[in-house]
């Protein structure tokens, strides 16, 4: 019910998808939608039906703006979920997929792969790794007593 009353309140469904982003139960049990000043329930995707699919005209359809980014449809950070890719889908073609339809549109039918971003320091400087790999490491390796005493001789504490 906390979407219909954000709804109520004038909000856009992206504002909307990023208030309730993680809230997954929020959204999964009960989808509300206004329509002429009245709730209506719709049924969640779990369920004994079979799961939505889109038809290839539809999967055209979302290719493109899937391609642009999430930042494109107004989510903060440029990562696709599966929560995020399912609102998308639906707010372009009115079917709501389950994750699991989402992530074999995703795989399957549009053909991407799972990516994750590389945690790495925004400092990190590869060319001075490389320098200590090839001139420093050596002859710390070399130090009859190891790391402590290249660390000595070099003046550290």
């Amino acid at each position: 019910m906390g979407a219909a009353k954000l709804f109520e309140q004038g909000r856009s469904g992206v504002e909307i998808a990023r208030m309730l982003e993680g809230q997954r139960g929020e959204r999964a049990t009960v989808e509300t939608r206004l329509g002429g000043g009245r709730r209506q329930r719709v049924a969640s995707a779990s369920g004994h039906r079979s799961p939505a699919q889109l038809d290839d005209a539809q999967v055209e359809q979302v290719r493109t703006p899937l391609e642009l980014g999430a930042q494109a449809h107004g989510f903060e950070a440029d990562l696709w979920t599966l929560e995020r890719v399912g609102l998308v889908v639906e707010w372009l073609t009115g079917v709501t997929l389950s994750r699991a339809s989402v992530w074999r549109l995703l795989t399957g039918r549009l053909g991407w792969s799972l990516q994750r971003p590389e945690r790495r320091a925004v400092e990190r400087d590869e060319s001075e790794i490389a320098r200590w790999i090839a001139h420093e490491w050596p002859w710390i390796k070399k130090c009859p007593y190891g790391l402590r005493q290249a660390v000595a001789i070099l003046g550290g504490s």
